[in-house]
């Protein structure tokens, strides 16, 4: 309510305690009317006070806005940076034992097949510690959310349903599956 509702309340309110009809004048109303115009320069700063305020205030939104979007934009364009730095050793690691066969260095192939082998596991282990897990569906029932099968192989001495062989491994990802295990599955026999 403004300044100016609040004085017309009170002349509405003065003239029924008065007996007046609301059309009548007093003396008074005429005070009323000079309180206004007085309260109307204020009101005026008041106005102007609350426009500033709302342009700084749309002005501090628009920079939060950009800032924001800016921090979201870099978030994104390296959310992956952790997952290489761990990955580069093992990027190294491959590029060393290229080198060392293509030098000739390396001719054993146990001492190859030693290499690759530790090369692996380091490499599991990485994609272990940033939550791959693999989907491992081997003799068991066939599930539409974790396998996708490939063919069904009519069987007798297994049960209907029953995944036979991985032709594809399935992995998650914490717990969203990222790939699904490409499976060959039971049927009862014809």
């Amino acid at each position: 309510m403004t300044n100016k509702n609040k004085h017309n309340v009170k002349i509405k309110d003065a003239k029924a305690d008065h007996g007046l009809k609301e059309n009548e004048k007093t003396d008074s109303d005429e005070d009323v009317i000079q309180n206004n115009s007085s309260d109307g320069i204020s009101a005026e700063a008041e106005i102007t006070k609350l426009k500033d305020t709302l342009l700084r205030k749309a002005a501090e939104f628009e920079n939060y806005k950009r800032r924001t979007e800016s921090e979201i934009s870099n978030y994104i364009k390296y959310a992956s940076e952790n997952l290489i730095s761990e990955l580069l050793p093992v990027y190294d690691d491959l590029g060393r034992s290229i080198d060392s066969i293509n030098r000739g260095e390396t001719k054993d192939f146990e001492t190859l097949k030693k290499g690759v082998i530790l090369i692996y596991e380091k490499f599991k282990g990485v994609m272990e510690r940033e939550g791959l897990k693999e989907i491992n569906s081997l003799g068991k029932e066939f599930d539409v959310d974790l396998n996708s099968a490939m063919m069904q192989i009519p069987k007798d001495d297994v049960k209907p349903n029953t995944v036979l062989e991985v032709i594809e491994k399935g992995y998650k990802l914490k717990d969203k599956v990222i790939r699904h295990e490409k499976v060959l599955v039971s049927s009862e026999p014809n």
